[in-house]
Formats: structure tokens, C-alpha cells, sequence
């Protein structure tokens, strides 16, 4: 039991690490996108990424969660060759739809920029992010057999690479179109994604060199590919179907969102730039903690699965209550902090009000926005695929209904609240089907009340202390939040001594 723990935190950890640096490049890459190309321009970028994401889905999606349930299964049995079988008759089948995919896409990228997303511009883009299909299956299906391992190190060094890659080439890119003397694009942006998606392929590809060479494989000692291939349809079928319906209600609402905010009134230039604050500024900074719970979910999907496939009931429900408890730590700390200091991050760090203003509003998400990332990878662990389509598609009516209802009255606050109101029936649905599920206990003192006291407090604590030493030393505007999130921080872990001890524990007696 403690060895099993310690695999899942050391996998969490490393992931979250790899993952918050990565962020942290990219929190600073959005600030320069922002800055340099403009709020209209990224506006244009996001409207090309849900496409691309559905694309994504279809050829790799499903296929690299059941390659990391089978891979899991198969080492679990100690049967390394059974798992590189699988993996390499995931990787070609994946390798074929994503070419496939490629083709079509970059073939039809005026015609979905003009009549689909309604922006012309968005054509060049697409036929960029187009040639990138291939690349990104090969870097996911190489990081779900890891997963299937629980080895996350090789997987968050391709990460790290393939952001490091990305904001290189953006900032080249950049340097070369300022020495022309031409205006800056979102075409940057693109050829950054294409770049890193080609260099964590070719770092995929030397990781598969070494594996073969560890277990002797060769590619030529291939057995019964296709009977595999069925096997892995079998598994990734739903769970492909599931991305594709998420990934097409998420198509429908950015698509509509700018004809919606042009109903209520604001020119086409106004929609965009307010989209591309929302999808390019705000929503990546309230998603900036989830990289912890995200980790996490991809940590448990695998070991939620071989706990289910040996009967370990009790430990499914102490995953799930853990998960819970974490998770609504992180949340409200995070929802508080955008509450109390959005205003400040958006003016500060994105020059931008509009920005500012979606955090404090959207910040009350944040416990239920986690909260759901980490019983999503429970529930595809326990193979409850069709369950969790259903509530996607729940959560997305909810919020696509706000766009054509509320948004042209409203404008973007119509849109928010119905990002709110998703999230919070998603969250209501997942923890009443795992009750139901699993019979596990929710302690509402422990999980709930106690982060809420403890924030408070820490914010109060927060306050006295940034006031006095800004009273003692003269602090930059930038300087002054970065003290307050420190300070803020250091206060709210002082008030739950009893997580750091249990992890002491498992370190010390692992």
C-alpha cells in the first residue's frame, strides 16, 4: 500500500513539476502573445484550436488511454513484450488516422476557415497546425505507454522540450518578421506549435529506440497486429467518441461565442479581441493550478484501472476521497486568490482590465474546475466512459444554451455564468455517480470548511503583513503581487500540517 502511494504521488510530482515549469514558460509566452501580436489576433489563433482539437481527438485520443490501461495490464502481468505488441499496433493504427486526418484538414482549411469558424484568416493556420496531426500522435501514444508504466520522467522531459521548442521558434519568428519591417501575426503562434510538436516527436521516437533496445524487440516480431488493433478499437472506441462529442460541443461554442457577441452589440474587431482576453489571457491563467490535478489524473487513470481489475474496492474509495480533499484545497485557494487579487494579475501582467475582470468572476470555477479534472481520470479508470460523455454533454449544453441565450442580451458575463453553471453540474454529477458507485465517505468539515476558514485567514494574515513591509520598502506593482501570492501561500499550507506529516510518513517508511 505505501509503495503503490508512493509510485502515485512520485509520478504525480514529477508531472506536476515538469508541468509547472512548462506553465510557467507558457503563462510568460501568453504574456508576450498578448503584447505582440494583440488581443484580435489571438482571438484568431483560438478559433483555429478547437478544430485542430477535434481532429487530435479522433486519431489519438481514445486510443492513447487504452494503450496506457493495456500497457498498465501487461506489465502488471510482467509481460513486457505483450505490452510493446500492443503499443506498437496502437501507434500504427493511431499514425494512419492521424495522416489521414492531416490530409483533410489541410485540404479543406480555407473552405472550414471561411464557412465553419467564419474568419478567413483562420485558413493559413489551420493548413499550419494541419502538418503537426502526425507528430502529436506519436508523442501521445510514446507518453501513454510510459504512463501505462508509471514512469513519468521521460514523459515530462518531452514536454518541457516540446514547450521550450515552441516559444523558440514564436520568438525567432517574431525577431524575423520585426527585421522585415512587417506586422506580427498569430501565424507566429502556429509555426511555434507546428516546431514543438515536430521536436517532441523526434524525442519520442530516440525514446522508442532505447525501450526496443532495452527489451530486444524488434519491429519485424510483430504478432496478430490487427486482432490487437481490434482490441484497442474495442477499449478506445468510447472513449474517442467521448472526446469527439466534447471536443464538437466545444467547436460549436467558440464558433458561436463572436457571432453571439456580435448580436449584442459589439463590432467584429470588439468580439474577437474580447474572445481571444478570454481564451488567451484569463482562462490559461485559471487553468494554471490544474496542472497539479491534471498530473494527478493521469497518474490515476492507470492505477484506478488495475485496482478495479484486482477488487480493491477500498482503495478505489480512498483514491476518490483523497482526490477530493486535494483538490478542494487547491481550488479554493486558487478561486480566492483570482477573487481577491484578478483585478491586479490582469492590469499587472497582461496590461489588460477585461482580463482582470473574467478572473474575479470566474474565480469562484476553480474548486469545481479541478475537482473535475481529477474524478475525470477515475472514471475513465474505471472504464465509466459512457457516463462521463453524458455529463460532458450535460455540462456543454448548459454552457452552449448561455451562448445563444443569454450572450446576446448580455454580452460575455452571459457566457460566464454559463462557464460557472457547467462546471458545477459536472462537478454535482460526478460526485453523486461515484456515491452511488463506489459508497465513498465525504467529510464536508475536513474537505470544505477548513480550506475556507484557513483561506480567509490567510488573506487577513496577508494583508497585515504585504501593508507593513510595503510601508518599510517601496515595491513595484508587479513586486507587490508576487509578495502577496508568496505570502498568501505560506500561510494557507501552515494551517494543514497534517498533509505535510502524512507525507513525511510515506517518504520516510517508503
Amino acid at each position: 500500500m505505501s509503495g503503490r502511494r508512493n509510485s502515485l504521488l512520485k509520478g504525480t510530482l514529477i508531472l506536476t513539476a515538469a508541468g509547472l515549469i512548462s506553465r510557467t514558460a507558457g503563462f510568460f509566452y501568453k504574456i508576450f502573445l498578448s503584447r505582440s501580436i494583440g488581443a484580435e489576433q489571438i482571438g484568431i489563433y483560438q478559433l483555429t484550436i478547437p478544430l485542430y482539437a477535434l481532429a487530435l481527438a479522433l486519431c489519438t485520443a481514445g486510443i492513447q488511454s487504452a494503450l496506457s490501461r493495456l500497457v498498465a495490464a501487461a506489465f502488471a502481468r510482467n509481460k513486457p513484450r505483450q505490452a510493446l505488441h500492443t503499443f506498437v499496433s496502437g501507434l500504427l493504427l493511431a499514425l494512419l488516422l492521424s495522416l489521414l486526418a492531416s490530409f483533410l484538414l489541410y485540404r479543406s482549411a480555407d473552405f472550414l476557415g471561411a464557412y465553419i469558424l467564419k474568419e478567413m484568416r483562420c485558413g493559413p493556420l489551420l493548413r499550419l497546425l494541419s502538418l503537426s496531426l502526425p507528430f502529436a500522435c506519436v508523442h501521445g501514444c510514446v507518453t501513454a505507454y510510459y504512463l501505462g508504466k508509471k514512469q513519468t520522467g521521460l514523459p515530462a522531459a518531452g514536454q518541457l522540450l516540446e514547450q521550450a521548442v515552441r516559444i523558440g521558434v514564436s520568438l525567432l519568428c517574431y525577431s524575423l518578421v520585426q527585421e522585415k519591417g512587417n506586422t506580427p501575426t498569430a501565424a507566429l503562434a502556429a509555426a511555434g506549435a507546428l516546431a514543438g510538436e515536430l521536436a517532441s516527436c523526434l524525442f519520442s521516437l530516440l525514446l522508442l529506440y532505447l525501450e526496443f533496445g532495452k527489451y530486444q524487440y524488434f519491429l519485424h516480431r510483430l504478432t496478430r497486429p490487427f486482432r490487437r488493433m481490434r482490441e484497442i478499437l474495442s477499449l478506445a472506441f468510447p472513449l474517442t467518441l467521448n472526446h469527439a462529442m466534447v471536443t464538437i460541443l466545444h467547436n460549436t461554442e467558440a464558433i458561436l461565442i463572436p457571432g453571439m457577441l456580435l448580436a449584442s452589440g459589439l463590432t467584429r474587431e470588439q468580439s474577437l479581441s474580447l474572445y481571444g482576453t478570454l481564451t488567451g489571457m484569463a482562462l490559461p491563467m485559471l487553468f494554471f493550478p490544474s496542472v497539479v490535478t491534471n498530473s494527478a489524473a493521469a497518474m490515476l487513470l492507470p492505477s484506478v484501472a488495475e485496482d478495479q481489475a484486482r477488487g480493491r474496492a477500498s482503495r478505489i474509495r480512498d483514491t476518490i476521497h483523497s482526490s477530493i480533499h486535494y483538490c478542494l484545497i487547491l481550488g479554493i485557494f486558487a478561486g480566492g486568490s483570482f477573487f481577491f487579487l484578478g483585478p491586479r494579475i490582469g492590469a499587472v501582467l497582461f496590461n489588460s482590465w477585461p482580463a482582470g475582470h473574467f478572473l474575479k468572476f470566474l474565480a469562484p470555477l476553480c474548486p469545481f474546475l479541478y475537482l473535475n479534472s481529477a474524478l475525470s481520470g477515475i472514471l475513465n479508470g474505471l472504464g465509466k466512459t459512457r457516463f462521463h460523455l453524458a455529463e460532458n454533454a450535460v455540462s456543454l449544453g448548459l454552457r452552449i444554451l448561455f451562448v445563444l441565450l443569454a450572450v446576446p442580451r448580455a454580452g460575455m458575463p452571459g457566457y460566464l455564468a454559463g462557464l460557472v453553471l457547467g462546471e458545477l453540474a459536472s462537478a454535482f454529477l460526478n460526485l453523486a455517480y461515484l456515491r452511488r458507485l463506489t459508497h465513498f465517505q465525504f467529510h464536508l468539515p475536513r474537505c470544505l470548511l477548513k480550506p475556507l476558514a484557513a483561506f480567509f485567514l490567510s488573506w487577513g494574515l496577508c494583508l497585515f503583513f504585504s501593508r507593513w513591509l510595503s510601508a518599510l520598502i517601496p515595491f513595484s506593482s508587479l513586486a507587490l503581487l508576487l509578495l502577496q501570492l508568496l505570502l498568501l501561500c505560506a500561510f494557507y499550507l501552515l494551517f494543514f500540517p497534517e498533509e505535510w506529516k502524512k507525507y513525511f510518513c510515506r517518504n520516510s517508511t517508503s
